[in-house]
């Protein structure tokens, strides 16, 4: 890409200088923010909410989402429209959306309907840099973040000729397209990965090396060493089964305990350092985590996910839709149990709980009922060395293809940033 020439300087902090040809508009002189609202009729019409991919569409012939009782209040919303969610800003997964087909959102949401004479979807562009930098955030007031709707559209924005907007959108579509295909790519291969990695560790578990077998007497778990045991979770703990503190992620003070929450960390365990919130200490203090201590993902989508407080730097606490569970070190090792959340067999049982509930939920009750392999502490040690040296070559092969589906990210998002300031100019297609 060639960098562009002739910038001219703005005055907004975070687009100091765009090209010279590219003018400066109020958001209001762009787009109308007049509300239709749909009243208590939505048969004609698919839910839209936003999440961290975009905008989802929820089918309400098929059921699929949770919906209300009444969408009295909800607006309608037509294609090329952009949404957005300026209130509560900080725990919004994604501020900007954009509507390719007709639907209704909540009235939460603020629906912003392009003018004549631009190109809705390099805005949408445009926003989605917004929300990468945090920049409208900033804007936000009060305890719950919120952006004053008329003060949002006082706001300049560029305006580029509409040849560069289409030039631009037409270039960034095709981009996101091979980059979506990429990390799709990337997504399935790691799929498979901790697939065989689970099957590696299920083996090893529930039999090791063992050829003398008994009957565990539970289908899903089936042969186990004739020595070893099956015993519920709640009598391989220190203590009782604790949810987290029901606290707002507020504070981010590094010299209070960290507030760890279901978000801060992924299926593989690994927090996350951009997401950091803390509470104070006399807060936290009755739910601070010890070294091995595991947390259970207890509703949602991510039910079910597993992390291992271990060497943590520092004092960390946890938040209420998780469930702490402190091993007994004398039963049973918290690397071993940690693992066996990591294996296939959790995953049946997990499974197997969804079947017979209509919402998929895990409480203290069921978590404290779930059954463990338990072999003798000395082969536990054993197991875990074995396991972990089986399964290296698989954790670097997934940790390469996260390494290159964060890349692809990076790129996309410098991409994004460059075309829509008129940092750089259109590479041919």
């Amino acid at each position: 890409m060639i960098k562009a020439t002739n910038l001219i300087e703005t005055g907004i902090p975070w687009i100091p200088e765009i090209p010279s040809d590219w003018k400066l508009k109020r958001i209001k002189l762009l787009f109308n923010f007049n509300k239709n609202i749909v009243g208590k009729t939505s048969a004609d019409y698919d839910v839209l909410s936003l999440s961290t991919k975009g905008v989802i569409k929820r089918d309400l012939e098929s059921g699929m989402g949770k919906f209300p009782a009444s969408f009295d209040g909800y607006q309608i919303v037509k294609p090329n429209s952009i949404m957005l969610c300026l209130f509560d800003m900080d725990v919004t997964p994604r501020v900007v959306g954009h509507v390719d087909d007709d639907g209704i959102i909540s009235a939460a949401y603020t629906n912003i309907i392009p003018k004549k004479g631009i190109n809705s979807k390099y805005y949408y562009y445009y926003f989605l840099l917004q929300d990468k930098n945090r920049s409208l955030l900033a804007l936000g007031t009060g305890i719950r973040i919120t952006l004053n709707k008329d003060f949002f559209g006082s706001l300049k924005i560029p305006v580029p000729p509409l040849e560069i907007q289409n030039r631009i959108v037409e270039y960034l579509d095709k981009k996101n397209s091979e980059i979506d295909k990429f990390i799709q790519n990337k997504e399935h291969l790691i799929e498979l990965l901790e697939e065989g990695k689970k099957k590696t560790i299920s083996k090893n578990i529930s039999q090791w090396t063992h050829k003398n077998l008994k009957h565990s007497g539970i289908d899903w778990i089936g042969y186990i060493p004739e020595h070893w045991s099956i015993l519920s979770l709640k009598y391989l703990l220190k203590s009782k089964l604790k949810y987290g503190a029901n606290e707002e992620a507020k504070d981010a003070n590094p010299e209070h305990p960290r507030y760890i929450r279901i978000t801060d960390f992924d299926f593989d365990g690994k927090l996350s350092n951009e997401t950091f919130r803390s509470l104070p200490l006399n807060v936290a203090k009755e739910y601070l985590l010890s070294e091995g201590d595991i947390l259970f993902a207890r509703s949602g989508a991510t039910v079910g996910k597993t992390f291992q407080f271990k060497e943590y730097n520092g004092l960390a606490c946890f938040a209420g839709y998780l469930i702490k569970a402190s091993p007994n070190s004398k039963k049973i090792l918290s690397d071993f149990l940690y693992l066996y959340t990591k294996s296939s067999l959790f995953e049946e049982w997990k499974n197997r709980i969804f079947d017979k509930a209509t919402i998929e939920n895990i409480g203290a009750d069921k978590y404290s009922v779930l059954k463990i392999i338990v072999p003798p502490i000395e082969e536990q040690f054993e197991i875990i060395s074995y396991i972990h040296k089986e399964c290296s070559d698989i954790d670097l092969a997934i940790s390469k293809a996260q390494k290159e589906i964060l890349a692809i990210k990076e790129y996309r998002e410098a991409l994004i940033t460059d075309l829509v300031t008129g940092k750089r100019s259109i590479p041919q297609l």
